[in-house]
């Protein structure tokens, strides 16, 4: 995955979602995090989609320990064909914590895979120029800058908005949504902006984050959305 254009990952915990996804998908994200053998999922996955692994920390919104374990096994699931994108947090990236993700950036750009470089606020959306330098940092250490945020108000989704349209124009690649019912819009519209990553769940009762839609009816509205555009 090279995000070039914008891609809509199908989300989910167990690859075996992507014959499912593959009518509207781009590609698969795992959520190694909250997988059952998610190693051994990769090992025995033949799918046509390719992969974005994630395995996110329980600091950043995630189930997995900050152990030198979890980059450890990111650092494995890189070095399979399928995955051609990592998700690594900014905070692990910049210093912050225990344990440098640095090592996992390197290893994946070794075996041809993209680095997408992410930032969450699970609390509130920070201000446009917030969300600049945010983003503005994440695309320093890899090759899309995310970031997520709780949108409370229309306010905070024209904040994101913004920043992503800021960005973009630009030239750096980011990919931006704002969780929560009052964002929840965000993500079929981002795109318009400029984000270039998508999520959603082939089943929406398996959403990862909050105010996701499923998959069918995401790639709908962006696909409506772009050609009216």
């Amino acid at each position: 995955m090279d995000f070039s254009s914008f891609t809509l990952l199908a989300a989910g915990s167990d690859l075996g979602i992507e014959p499912a996804a593959r009518g509207d998908a781009d590609g698969v994200e795992l959520r190694m995090d909250l997988a059952d053998a998610p190693l051994s999922q990769l090992d025995a996955y033949d799918g046509d989609l390719p992969v974005l692994v994630t395995n996110r920390a329980e600091w950043e919104g995630g189930e997995a320990a900050d152990t030198a374990e979890r980059l450890d096994a990111l650092e494995r699931a890189v070095e399979h064909d399928a995955v051609t994108a990592v998700d690594l947090e900014l905070a692990a990236l910049s210093g912050a914590g225990d344990h440098d993700a640095g090592r996992v950036a390197d290893r994946a750009r070794d075996n041809g895979a993209s680095v997408v470089v992410s930032t969450h606020d699970f609390e509130a959306t920070p201000d446009r120029d917030a969300i600049a330098d945010r983003l503005e940092d994440a695309c320093a250490y890899g090759d899309v800058g995310k970031m997520a945020s709780t949108a409370r108000s229309p306010d905070d989704v024209l904040a994101m908005l913004g920043a992503t349209r800021e960005l973009s124009a630009a030239g750096e690649r980011v990919a931006t949504m704002c969780m929560g019912e009052a964002g929840r819009h965000s993500r079929a519209v981002a795109p318009l902006y400029g984000s270039r990553i998508g999520y959603a769940p082939v089943d929406p009762a398996e959403a990862t984050a909050p105010g996701q839609y499923d998959l069918a009816t995401l790639r709908s509205l962006v696909e409506r959305l772009s050609s009216e555009s």
